[in-house]
């Protein structure tokens, strides 16, 4: 069997049209008949890895060096099961100590996984109940892209009296306010020289919640 039967077979197993493929790829449906047909036999290298990605199958099954579609063990390719996204671990911050820097050792502790596609730098427990409006509650995590400014609105962990604290950031001339998403809290209001003690660490990108 050529690479371009291999191509033809593959692709009715999973149930595409060569239109969706040459979508998918960014070629013309012609180019796909014509891999399929050995009109074209040498399929550039740098074509068939993504090939085969847009067949849920792997170079070497479609150069024929595998007998199946997908490698030993590799089960992503089962139309009803989905692969776990990649991971990375990022620090759990607790108080901060007074002086260093944010992701110094002493202030971390513990590191996590969370998905890479979240771009987080590190997480905070949630402590209390200033953020349910937001749907964050009593120790759900909070996780945080680090950066010294956020947009009027934005959710932000913000550092007071060397200890992380997750509000709505609402900056005006010369005035700082942070505001819980809970109407029993007040609004915390910071003004002129009082902004020097203020620090915003990041931005609340994503959550993972404590209610089960």
């Amino acid at each position: 069997m050529t690479t371009g039967e291999r191509m033809k077979t593959r692709r009715k197993e999973i149930g595409l049209s060569a239109e969706r493929v040459a979508e998918i790829l960014g070629v013309s449906p012609a180019t796909i008949y014509r891999y399929e047909n050995g009109d074209i036999e040498k399929i550039p290298g740098d074509r068939l890895e993504p090939i085969a990605t847009a067949l849920q199958t792997t170079p070497q099954f479609l150069m024929g060096w595998a007998e199946f579609p997908f490698q030993s063990g590799n089960i992503y390719s089962v139309k009803n099961i989905s692969p776990m996204p990649e991971m990375k671990k990022i620090p759990l911050l607790g108080t901060i100590a007074c002086g260093a820097p944010i992701l110094a050792v002493e202030n971390i502790d513990d590191y996590i996984e969370i998905p890479k596609h979240i771009k987080a730098d590190f997480a905070l427990t949630c402590h209390g109940d200033s953020m349910i409006g937001a749907r964050i509650v009593d120790g759900d995590l909070v996780y945080i892209r680090a950066q010294p400014d956020v947009d009027n609105g934005q959710i932000a962990a913000v550092l007071i009296d060397n200890e992380a604290t997750l509000k709505r950031v609402y900056k005006y001339p010369n005035t700082l306010v942070l505001r819980a998403e809970n109407p029993n809290f007040r609004e915390l209001v910071y003004q002129n020289q009082e902004l020097e003690e203020i620090r915003i660490l990041g931005l609340a990108v994503a959550f993972s919640s404590a209610v089960k």
